[in-house]
Protein backbone atom coordinates (compact mmCIF):
# COMPACT_ATOMS: atom_id res chain seq x y z
CA UNK A 1 0.00 0.00 0.00
CA UNK A 2 2.70 2.47 0.82
CA UNK A 3 4.55 1.39 -2.30
CA UNK A 4 1.31 2.66 -4.56
CA UNK A 5 1.02 5.41 -2.83
CA UNK A 6 4.80 6.39 -3.05
CA UNK A 7 4.47 5.68 -7.50
CA UNK A 8 1.38 7.79 -7.15
CA UNK A 9 3.40 10.46 -5.81
CA UNK A 10 6.53 10.21 -8.19
CA UNK A 11 3.91 9.84 -10.71
CA UNK A 12 2.50 13.14 -9.80
CA UNK A 13 5.18 15.19 -9.11
CA UNK A 14 6.58 13.77 -12.74
CA UNK A 15 3.92 14.96 -14.29
CA UNK A 16 3.50 18.32 -12.54
CA UNK A 17 7.21 19.39 -13.53
CA UNK A 18 6.89 17.89 -17.06
CA UNK A 19 3.81 19.96 -17.76
CA UNK A 20 5.22 23.06 -16.15
CA UNK A 21 7.99 22.89 -18.36
CA UNK A 22 5.93 22.21 -21.19
CA UNK A 23 3.61 25.22 -20.78
CA UNK A 24 6.35 27.52 -20.49
CA UNK A 25 8.24 25.95 -23.79
CA UNK A 26 4.39 26.74 -25.27
CA UNK A 27 3.91 29.97 -24.09
CA UNK A 28 5.67 31.66 -27.09
CA UNK A 29 3.57 29.86 -29.63
CA UNK A 30 0.56 30.38 -28.04
CA UNK A 31 0.96 33.95 -27.12
CA UNK A 32 2.01 34.29 -30.98
CA UNK A 33 -1.31 32.39 -32.11
CA UNK A 34 -3.28 35.09 -29.96
CA UNK A 35 -1.70 37.85 -31.04
CA UNK A 36 -1.81 37.31 -34.62
CA UNK A 37 -5.29 37.74 -34.61
CA UNK A 38 -5.30 40.95 -32.20
CA UNK A 39 -5.08 44.74 -33.23
CA UNK A 40 -1.85 46.11 -33.03
CA UNK A 41 -2.75 48.39 -30.29
CA UNK A 42 -3.38 45.55 -28.20
CA UNK A 43 -0.13 42.94 -28.46
CA UNK A 44 1.92 44.80 -25.90
CA UNK A 45 -1.19 45.74 -23.53
CA UNK A 46 0.05 44.92 -19.95
CA UNK A 47 -0.85 42.48 -18.78
CA UNK A 48 -0.29 39.95 -21.86
CA UNK A 49 -3.47 38.28 -22.82
CA UNK A 50 -3.98 34.78 -24.37
CA UNK A 51 -7.36 36.10 -25.14
CA UNK A 52 -8.04 38.32 -28.14
CA UNK A 53 -10.70 41.00 -27.10
CA UNK A 54 -11.19 41.94 -30.47
CA UNK A 55 -10.49 39.04 -33.77
CA UNK A 56 -8.99 41.21 -36.23
CA UNK A 57 -8.60 38.35 -38.80
CA UNK A 58 -7.02 41.33 -41.09
CA UNK A 59 -3.20 40.52 -40.23
CA UNK A 60 -3.23 37.64 -41.96
CA UNK A 61 -4.44 38.90 -45.75
CA UNK A 62 -2.27 42.35 -45.01
CA UNK A 63 0.87 39.76 -44.44
CA UNK A 64 0.10 37.19 -47.42
CA UNK A 65 -0.37 39.92 -49.64
CA UNK A 66 3.57 40.54 -49.28
CA UNK A 67 5.47 43.70 -50.76
CA UNK A 68 5.32 45.16 -53.50
CA UNK A 69 4.72 42.76 -56.10
CA UNK A 70 5.99 39.97 -54.04
CA UNK A 71 3.30 38.20 -52.27
CA UNK A 72 3.91 36.25 -49.30
CA UNK A 73 3.55 32.96 -51.18
CA UNK A 74 6.25 33.81 -53.75
CA UNK A 75 8.60 33.47 -50.36
CA UNK A 76 6.52 30.51 -49.74
CA UNK A 77 7.32 28.63 -52.48
CA UNK A 78 10.87 29.48 -52.71
CA UNK A 79 11.42 28.05 -49.68
CA UNK A 80 9.15 24.61 -50.55
CA UNK A 81 11.36 24.65 -53.62
CA UNK A 82 14.70 25.03 -51.81
CA UNK A 83 13.83 22.86 -48.46
CA UNK A 84 12.52 20.02 -51.12
CA UNK A 85 15.87 19.80 -53.12
CA UNK A 86 18.40 20.32 -49.94
CA UNK A 87 16.59 17.50 -48.37
CA UNK A 88 16.84 15.34 -51.54
CA UNK A 89 20.57 16.21 -51.63
CA UNK A 90 21.40 15.98 -48.31
CA UNK A 91 19.46 11.88 -48.25
CA UNK A 92 21.33 10.92 -51.32
CA UNK A 93 24.93 12.29 -51.05
CA UNK A 94 25.02 11.82 -46.75
CA UNK A 95 23.48 7.91 -47.25
CA UNK A 96 26.63 7.51 -50.32
CA UNK A 97 29.21 8.86 -47.50
CA UNK A 98 27.92 7.27 -44.71
CA UNK A 99 28.16 3.43 -46.58
CA UNK A 100 31.96 4.43 -47.54
CA UNK A 101 32.73 4.97 -44.62
CA UNK A 102 31.11 2.52 -42.88
CA UNK A 103 31.77 -0.76 -45.03
CA UNK A 104 34.31 -0.06 -47.60
CA UNK A 105 37.96 -0.28 -46.88
CA UNK A 106 40.49 2.62 -48.74
CA UNK A 107 43.45 4.62 -48.61
CA UNK A 108 43.63 7.64 -46.20
CA UNK A 109 39.86 6.34 -44.93
CA UNK A 110 41.11 7.66 -41.23
CA UNK A 111 42.13 10.75 -42.40
CA UNK A 112 38.99 11.60 -44.27
CA UNK A 113 36.89 10.90 -41.70
CA UNK A 114 38.86 12.54 -39.05
CA UNK A 115 38.40 16.02 -41.42
CA UNK A 116 35.01 15.31 -41.93
CA UNK A 117 34.16 15.37 -37.87
CA UNK A 118 36.44 18.13 -37.53
CA UNK A 119 34.06 20.00 -39.86
CA UNK A 120 31.55 19.71 -36.98
CA UNK A 121 33.60 22.10 -34.78
CA UNK A 122 33.91 24.94 -37.19
CA UNK A 123 31.10 27.60 -36.19
CA UNK A 124 29.71 28.36 -40.03
CA UNK A 125 30.56 31.84 -39.77
CA UNK A 126 34.22 30.91 -40.02
CA UNK A 127 33.85 29.55 -43.65
CA UNK A 128 30.92 31.98 -44.76
CA UNK A 129 33.46 34.93 -46.39
CA UNK A 130 35.66 32.00 -48.44
CA UNK A 131 32.46 30.23 -49.24
CA UNK A 132 31.07 33.33 -50.49
CA UNK A 133 34.05 34.19 -52.25
CA UNK A 134 34.55 30.30 -54.04
CA UNK A 135 30.82 30.93 -55.21
CA UNK A 136 30.98 34.63 -56.29
CA UNK A 137 34.05 33.60 -58.42
CA UNK A 138 31.80 30.96 -60.05
CA UNK A 139 29.15 33.46 -60.78
CA UNK A 140 26.91 32.02 -58.09
CA UNK A 141 25.38 34.64 -56.06
CA UNK A 142 22.27 35.67 -57.02
CA UNK A 143 21.01 32.46 -57.50
CA UNK A 144 19.74 29.40 -55.53
CA UNK A 145 22.82 27.43 -56.78
CA UNK A 146 25.10 28.03 -53.16
CA UNK A 147 21.75 26.69 -51.41
CA UNK A 148 20.86 23.91 -53.69
CA UNK A 149 24.59 22.33 -55.09
CA UNK A 150 26.27 21.92 -51.32
CA UNK A 151 24.06 19.07 -50.15
CA UNK A 152 24.50 16.74 -53.18
CA UNK A 153 27.75 17.19 -52.50
CA UNK A 154 28.25 15.31 -49.25
CA UNK A 155 25.10 16.17 -46.96
CA UNK A 156 26.68 17.10 -43.71
CA UNK A 157 29.14 15.82 -41.34
CA UNK A 158 26.51 15.17 -38.56
CA UNK A 159 24.01 13.24 -41.19
CA UNK A 160 26.85 11.21 -42.26
CA UNK A 161 27.82 10.28 -39.22
CA UNK A 162 24.61 9.67 -37.88
CA UNK A 163 23.92 7.26 -40.98
CA UNK A 164 27.25 5.69 -40.40
CA UNK A 165 25.74 4.63 -37.25
CA UNK A 166 23.25 2.57 -38.46
CA UNK A 167 24.70 1.17 -41.17
CA UNK A 168 27.34 -0.35 -38.28
CA UNK A 169 24.10 -1.54 -36.48
CA UNK A 170 22.75 -3.64 -39.84
CA UNK A 171 24.74 -6.77 -40.06
CA UNK A 172 27.82 -7.81 -42.35
CA UNK A 173 26.20 -10.59 -43.16
CA UNK A 174 23.49 -9.18 -45.35
CA UNK A 175 26.55 -7.82 -47.26
CA UNK A 176 28.18 -11.05 -48.14
CA UNK A 177 25.20 -12.27 -48.97
CA UNK A 178 24.46 -10.25 -51.83
CA UNK A 179 27.69 -10.64 -52.78
CA UNK A 180 27.43 -14.21 -52.86
CA UNK A 181 24.34 -13.66 -54.75
CA UNK A 182 25.96 -11.29 -58.08
CA UNK A 183 25.72 -7.84 -56.44
CA UNK A 184 28.04 -5.17 -56.87
CA UNK A 185 29.16 -2.48 -54.55
CA UNK A 186 26.23 0.15 -55.36
CA UNK A 187 24.01 -3.06 -55.65
CA UNK A 188 24.68 -3.47 -51.69
CA UNK A 189 23.50 -0.19 -51.10
CA UNK A 190 20.75 0.57 -52.95
CA UNK A 191 19.15 -3.32 -52.76
CA UNK A 192 20.26 -4.36 -49.17
CA UNK A 193 21.26 -1.42 -46.98
CA UNK A 194 19.04 1.61 -47.97
CA UNK A 195 15.48 -0.36 -47.65
CA UNK A 196 16.86 -1.07 -43.94
CA UNK A 197 17.81 2.72 -43.67
CA UNK A 198 14.61 4.14 -43.36
CA UNK A 199 14.23 5.30 -39.64
CA UNK A 200 17.06 6.71 -40.40
CA UNK A 201 16.94 8.33 -43.65
CA UNK A 202 13.51 9.93 -42.11
CA UNK A 203 14.85 11.41 -38.87
CA UNK A 204 17.92 13.22 -41.38
CA UNK A 205 15.08 14.26 -44.11
CA UNK A 206 13.43 15.97 -40.54
CA UNK A 207 16.46 17.28 -39.75
CA UNK A 208 17.16 18.96 -42.92
CA UNK A 209 14.00 20.04 -43.57
CA UNK A 210 13.83 22.15 -40.30
CA UNK A 211 16.96 23.84 -40.46
CA UNK A 212 16.87 24.23 -44.18
CA UNK A 213 13.48 26.13 -43.50
CA UNK A 214 14.41 28.04 -40.61
CA UNK A 215 17.70 29.27 -42.52
CA UNK A 216 18.12 33.02 -42.64
CA UNK A 217 21.98 33.34 -42.70
CA UNK A 218 22.15 31.42 -46.55
CA UNK A 219 19.57 33.10 -48.23
CA UNK A 220 20.37 36.38 -47.16
CA UNK A 221 24.00 36.03 -48.19
CA UNK A 222 23.39 34.99 -51.56
CA UNK A 223 19.24 36.20 -52.50
CA UNK A 224 19.27 39.52 -53.23
CA UNK A 225 16.38 39.97 -55.91
CA UNK A 226 13.39 39.86 -53.85
CA UNK A 227 11.51 37.72 -56.03
CA UNK A 228 13.79 34.77 -54.87
CA UNK A 229 13.64 35.39 -51.12
CA UNK A 230 12.26 32.77 -48.42
CA UNK A 231 10.19 33.03 -45.84
CA UNK A 232 12.82 33.58 -43.02
CA UNK A 233 13.77 36.56 -44.98
CA UNK A 234 9.97 37.97 -45.68
CA UNK A 235 9.68 37.76 -42.13
CA UNK A 236 12.07 40.12 -41.89
CA UNK A 237 10.63 42.51 -44.19
CA UNK A 238 7.90 43.21 -41.82
CA UNK A 239 10.50 44.98 -39.58
CA UNK A 240 11.62 48.65 -40.74
CA UNK A 241 12.99 51.77 -39.91
CA UNK A 242 10.15 52.97 -39.57
CA UNK A 243 8.65 50.88 -37.05
CA UNK A 244 7.27 47.16 -37.36
CA UNK A 245 4.37 45.84 -38.61
CA UNK A 246 3.79 43.05 -35.46
CA UNK A 247 -0.03 41.89 -36.75
CA UNK A 248 1.07 40.53 -39.87
CA UNK A 249 4.37 39.55 -38.80
CA UNK A 250 2.79 37.27 -36.25
CA UNK A 251 0.06 36.04 -38.48
CA UNK A 252 3.05 35.06 -41.10
CA UNK A 253 4.87 33.29 -38.44
CA UNK A 254 2.32 31.54 -37.37
CA UNK A 255 1.90 30.04 -41.07
CA UNK A 256 5.79 29.31 -41.27
CA UNK A 257 5.30 26.88 -38.15
CA UNK A 258 2.47 24.86 -40.40
CA UNK A 259 4.84 23.05 -42.53
CA UNK A 260 6.83 21.89 -39.41
CA UNK A 261 4.52 21.08 -37.31
CA UNK A 262 2.35 19.13 -39.80
CA UNK A 263 5.92 17.21 -40.79
CA UNK A 264 6.65 16.83 -36.79
CA UNK A 265 3.51 15.33 -36.24
CA UNK A 266 3.10 12.73 -39.13
CA UNK A 267 6.53 11.28 -38.57
CA UNK A 268 7.38 11.63 -34.80
CA UNK A 269 7.75 7.61 -34.32
CA UNK A 270 10.02 7.69 -37.62
CA UNK A 271 12.33 10.46 -36.25
CA UNK A 272 12.54 9.01 -32.77
CA UNK A 273 13.14 5.53 -33.94
CA UNK A 274 15.43 6.94 -35.72
CA UNK A 275 17.63 8.71 -33.31
CA UNK A 276 17.27 5.92 -31.00
CA UNK A 277 18.73 3.17 -33.73
CA UNK A 278 21.98 5.59 -34.56
CA UNK A 279 23.02 5.87 -31.10
CA UNK A 280 22.46 9.55 -31.12
CA UNK A 281 21.50 10.52 -27.50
Amino acid sequence: MKMRHKRYLSNAIFYTLVGTFAVLMLYPVIWMLANSIQPETQIFNYPLELIPREWKWNNFSDGWAGFGSHGFDTFFRNSIFITTVTVIGNIFSASLVAYGFARLNFRFKKFYFIALMATVMLPGQMTLIPTFIFFNNLGWVGTFLPLLVPPFLGGGAFFIFLLMQFIRGIPRELDEAAIVDGCSTFGVFFKILLPLMKPALVTVAIFSFMWTWDDFLGPLIYLASPAMQTVTLGLRNFMDVDGTSWGPLLAMSTLSLLPQLVLFAFFQKNLIEGIATTGIK
